[in-house]
């Protein structure tokens, strides 16, 4: 099975909440069997506030998806976690991006996690993870996904400047 979680954290001990919240889910049976390098991003949507630590989780679980994401949630308020803004700052964040290839599409989740596709602080730890897993809705191996967005941030870029910083690898634990 490939289920896959993001976390980020940008407020505190950044590596410190992400190997605690590793810990914590493993402590509920969600078992990471592999994390990628960690990467240090600039904030998605909301760009006043710290910089990101960001990595991706190979994890094995009995458990079915909502019941992982309610896991997910318990372990953020486990951690202290107050979400005093939309895509704000956050001692930690756990997001269920793939879970093998079901797609589910309810108010409490969306599987594939909606709009990963465009999100380097997924997307490159994913692909160092799990480059040939397929997205699928949208068919394409995640390595290519970071092909397109790396692409188009650079052609985004205004002339003359270079495209953001698509953030440096750390390693993992």
């Amino acid at each position: 099975m490939a289920v896959y979680i993001a976390l980020g954290s940008n407020l505190g001990n950044r590596e410190g909440n992400l190997r605690r919240a590793l810990e914590l889910l493993r402590e509920q049976g969600i078992r990471p069997v592999r994390v990628a390098p960690f990467v240090e991003t600039k904030p998605y949507g909301v760009t006043d506030q710290p910089d990101f630590l960001n990595t991706v989780a190979a994890v094995e679980t009995d458990l079915e998806p909502l019941d992982l994401l309610h896991a997910l949630l318990a372990t953020e308020r486990q951690m202290g976690r107050v979400r005093l803004r939309h895509w704000g700052e956050r001692n930690i964040d756990l997001d269920l991006l793939l879970y093998d290839d079901r797609c589910l599409d309810t108010a409490e989740l969306v599987l594939p996690h909606r709009d990963m596709q465009n999100r380097d602080f997924v997307l490159q730890p994913l692909a160092a993870l799990a480059p040939d897993t397929v997205h699928p809705v949208l068919g394409k191996t995640v390595a290519e996904l970071w092909q397109d967005l790396r692409r188009r941030t650079k052609d985004a870029a205004a002339p003359g400047t270079d495209a953001p910083s698509a953030g440096t690898g750390t390693p993992a634990p």
